[in-house]
């Protein structure tokens, strides 16, 4: 990788390519990318990632050789692992690094928020664009660790987080995977009390689910959190305790409608930050990315970074 200088750091793309990302059925649409992208004029350097959470390392690389602006191709992983890397590096401040997506993955949550096309030809059509908004970033601190995940779009404890611990099981059913999952985890799931701390209030239950939101869909176009805006400064948050395995059935269709508040054993609300006690048996996951067990504190980082929208 070359050093840039200031001009070209204006108008070179950076492109991370997950070669995985929807099952690795993908290889051939790159070349098609790459024609679409010359065919407009585009600059761009590109590569693929060769291991998980390489694209983290890349962006961190890239960013201390001069690129600005980035594309993810791929799914919400890649790009969430792309955010972690804008967030650790101290190079620059984040909110000046654009990134942009042409999704290609299985779930692609964070890109339906903004209603960017699958179809590739249209995803670079609102790149070239360039419609801009600042959305806010998630920051999730392990309080023993002190590792620091950051996500886009949806972090979660408790049930979906298990979900995501066992989805790999489903991986050939695409992006029916999670749904499969999340039938056959409740088979096997048990609710763990702990304390939730927010601002205004303490919950102390047996919780069967937090979702912390940024956007509107999460587990591949369900809506677990009742939205409001992606950059208006808080999370949307549910928190679901004391339901039973039948009632999470029967209302399954409501967490895809965005009916989630209209269930009586959810709570939502809206919170800079949240903080766990005593969470020694749940999962956590950020963006579909399982992070493990601990108590954590999540707070947001207001209009963070620069995402090209439809």
């Amino acid at each position: 990788m070359h050093q840039l200088n200031h001009l070209q750091m204006k108008s070179v793309w950076y492109i991370i390519f997950n070669p995985v990302s929807g099952g690795g059925k993908n290889k051939k649409t790159i070349t098609t990318i790459k024609k679409l992208l010359v065919s407009h004029q585009l600059r761009f350097d590109f590569i693929s990632t060769e291991y998980t959470h390489h694209e983290k390392l890349l962006v961190e690389k890239a960013i201390v050789n001069g690129y600005r602006k980035f594309i993810c191709i791929g799914g919400d992983g890649t790009l969430h692992h792309m955010v972690n890397g804008i967030m650790n590096q101290n190079q620059i401040a984040t909110e000046k690094i654009s990134l942009a997506v042409i999704p290609i993955g299985t779930g692609n949550d964070w890109v339906k928020n903004y209603n960017i096309s699958s179809n590739p030809a249209k995803a670079i059509q609102t790149i070239i664009k360039n419609k801009v908004i600042y959305q806010d970033i998630g920051s999730i601190v392990f309080k023993e660790s002190q590792q620091e995940e950051f996500f886009m779009n949806a972090a979660g404890i408790g049930f979906d987080a298990f979900v995501v611990k066992n989805i790999a099981s489903f991986s050939k059913w695409g992006s029916l995977a999670y749904i499969f999952a999340a039938l056959s985890s409740l088979k096997v799931y048990q609710p763990h009390q702990f304390i939730l701390k927010t601002e205004k209030d303490n919950f102390n239950s047996k919780m069967f689910l937090i979702s912390i939101g940024l956007c509107k869909f999460s587990g591949s176009g369900m809506q677990l959190t009742d939205y409001k805006r992606h950059e208006n400064g808080f999370f949307d948050i549910t928190y679901i305790s004391n339901i039973k395995i039948l009632q999470v059935i029967r209302h399954i269709f409501k967490l895809y409608l965005g009916g989630i508040n209209k269930i009586k054993e959810s709570q939502c609300f809206r919170e800079k930050t949240i903080n766990t006690v005593n969470n020694h048996s749940s999962y956590i996951q950020a963006d579909g990315e399982l992070l493990g067990k601990g108590d954590v504190s999540i707070s947001l980082i207001p209009k963070a970074i620069q995402f090209i929208i439809s």
